[in-house]
C-alpha cells in the first residue's frame, strides 16, 4: 500500500513537471528526458566555446589585424581536413561512439595548447596564438554542427518544430555563462587554465550523448538499427550535397547568410570606427549590443520560436531573417547611420539565434541519416567558411570599385532577396518530404496487422 502511494506521488511529480514545461514548450511525456538532456548538452557545448572565445580574440589581435583574412583562410583549410576525418568516424562507428570520440579529439587538442602555452616562453608564442585562433574558429562550428546533427537524427520533423526553440535556449544560456566564467576568473586563474575548464565542459557534453534515450521518435520498422555504424565513404557528404537539389538549396541558404553577415560585420566596424574615437567606449558599445541580443534571443526562444514553427511552418519561419535583411540593407543604403545599424544588427542577430537557426536545423530532419552527419557537417563548416571568405574579400573589392557603405548595402539587399526565395522553396520541400516520410512510416506499421488478419 505504501509503495503504491509512493508510486502515485512520483507520477504526480512527473505530471506537475510536465505541466510546468508545457507553459513554455509543447513537450510530450516520453520526450521530457530527451528534451532536458538536449538542453544541458547544448548549454555545455556553447559554454565550452565561450570560455575560450575571448582568448582566441586576444590572440587574433596580437597576431595582427592585417593577418586575420589569412587566418580565416587557414580556418577553411582546417575545416576541410576535420570534415574528412569526421566522415571517416561516422562511416565506422555508431553515433554514441563517434560523437564522444570527436569531442575527445578536441579535448586532446586543448590539452596540447595548454601545455604549449604553459611551457613555451611568451615571446615565442605568436605562431601558437595564430594556430589557436584558427583551431578555435574551426572548433566552434564543428562541435555545434555535431550537436545539431545528433538532434535532427533523434528528433522527427514535428518534434523539431516543437522542441528546437526551447533546446536553443540552453545554447544561449551556455554562451552567457561561458563568457561570464572567463570574465570573472581570467584575472584569478589566468587565461591558460581556462582551457582546462573548457575541456571539462566538453567532456560533460560527451556524457550527455551516452545518457540520451535510445528511442525518442517513432521509427520505421524496416530501417536498420539506428545505433549501428552509418557506413558510406569519407567523401559521401560532398557527393550527396552536389547531387541533391534540396541539400544544394540548404548550402545556398548557408552561403548567402554567411556572405551577408560578413558584409554587415564590415559595415559595423567602419561605422563604429568613425563614431567612436575611444577604444574603451567602442568596446562597451559592442558589449551592450551583445547583452541586448542575448536577452531578446532568450525571450523569443522561450515564448515564440516553438509556436512560430508550429503555426507558420518551417518555410515562413526560415524566411523571416532574409526578409528582414532585405529591409535592413535597403534602409542602410539610404540612411547609413549608427542608430539604424544598431537596430538592424541587434534584431538580425537575435532573429538568427531565435528563429532562423532552429528552423534551419529542422530542414535536416527529413534527409537520410548519413546526410544528417556528413552533408550537414560539410554545409555547417566548409560552406559557411567559404561564405565568410567571399564576404571578407568582397567588401574591399567593392571599395576598390569605388562603392561606399551605401553601395555595399545596395549590393547586399538583392542577395538577401534571393536568400528569401530560397528559404520559401526549402520550407515547401521540407514539408513535402516530411509528409512522405510520415506516410511511409504509417504504411510500414500498418502492414503487419493487415498480414496477420489475412486468413
Amino acid at each position: 500500500m505504501l509503495e503504491h502511494q509512493e508510486h502515485n506521488s512520483d507520477d504526480e511529480a512527473v505530471s506537475t513537471s510536465l505541466q510546468l514545461f508545457r507553459i513554455v514548450v509543447d513537450v510530450r511525456s516520453n520526450e521530457l528526458r530527451a528534451l532536458l538532456l538536449a538542453f544541458i548538452y547544448y548549454f555545455l557545448v556553447l559554454s565550452a566555446y565561450y570560455v575560450i572565445r575571448p582568448i582566441r580574440d586576444d590572440f587574433g589581435a596580437a597576431g595582427g589585424v592585417e593577418n586575420l583574412p589569412w587566418m580565416f583562410t587557414g580556418t577553411l583549410v582546417t575545416m576541410l581536413i576535420a570534415n574528412t576525418l569526421f566522415s571517416a568516424l561516422v562511416a565506422r562507428f555508431s553515433r554514441r561512439r563517434f560523437i564522444p570520440v570527436a569531442y575527445r579529439f578536441f579535448i586532446a587538442n586543448l590539452l596540447i595548447f595548454f601545455a604549449l602555452l604553459l611551457f613555451v616562453p611568451k615571446g615565442n608564442q605568436i605562431w601558437i596564438g595564430r594556430a589557436f585562433f584558427v583551431w578555435t574558429s574551426a572548433f566552434n562550428l564543428f562541435v555545434v554542427s555535431v550537436f545539431w546533427a545528433f538532434m535532427v537524427d533523434v528528433f522527427s520533423s514535428d518534434q523539431g518544430k516543437r522542441l528546437f526553440g526551447f533546446i536553443s535556449v540552453g545554447g544561449t544560456l551556455g554562451a552567457i555563462v561561458g563568457a561570464a566564467i572567463t570574465a570573472s576568473l581570467v584575472r584569478k586563474v589566468g587565461s591558460v587554465n581556462l582551457l582546462l575548464i573548457s575541456a571539462v565542459l566538453l567532456e560533460l557534453s560527451a556524457q550527455c550523448v551516452r545518457l540520451f534515450p535510445t528511442v525518442v521518435k517513432d521509427r520505421d520498422p524496416a530501417k536498420k538499427n539506428e545505433e549501428s555504424a552509418i557506413g558510406g565513404g569519407i567523401w559521401t557528404g560532398i557527393v550527396h550535397n552536389s547531387k541533391s537539389p534540396y541539400l544544394l538549396g540548404i548550402s545556398a541558404y548557408m552561403l548567402l547568410y554567411s556572405i551577408t553577415s560578413t558584409l554587415l560585420y564590415f559595415q559595423q566596424i567602419a561605422i563604429a570606427a568613425s563614431a567612436f574615437t575611444d577604444r574603451a567606449a567602442r568596446t562597451a558599445f559592442f558589449a551592450k549590443i551583445d547583452l541586448v541580443v542575448n536577452l531578446l534571443t532568450i525571450i523569443a526562444q522561450i515564448f515564440i520560436t516553438g509556436r512560430l514553427l508550429k503555426w507558420l511552418g518551417v518555410g515562413i519561419t526560415l524566411a523571416l531573417l532574409p526578409a528582414f535583411s532585405v529591409i535592413g540593407f535597403a534602409a542602410m543604403g539610404f540612411t547609413p547611420t549608427l542608430t539604424l545599424l544598431v537596430v538592424f544588427l541587434t534584431l538580425r542577430r537575435a532573429g538568427n539565434f531565435a528563429f532562423a537557426r532552429p528552423a534551419r536545423e529542422t530542414l535536416f530532419t527529413v534527409v537520410p541519416r548519413e546526410d544528417k552527419y556528413k552533408s550537414k557537417n560539410f554545409i555547417d563548416t566548409v560552406v559557411y567558411r567559404v561564405g565568410d571568405q567571399i564576404g571578407a574579400w568582397t567588401t574591399p573589392a567593392l571599395g576598390w570599385l569605388g562603392l561606399s557603405l551605401t553601395g555595399v548595402s545596395f549590393v547586399a539587399a538583392p542577395m538577401a532577396a534571393v536568400w528569401l526565395l530560397i528559404s520559401l522553396w526549402l520550407g515547401k520541400r521540407q514539408g513535402a518530404m516530411a509528409h512522405s516520410q510520415d506516410r511511409l512510416i504509417s504504411f510500414s506499421t500498418s502492414v503487419p496487422s493487415v498480414v496477420k488478419s489475412d486468413p
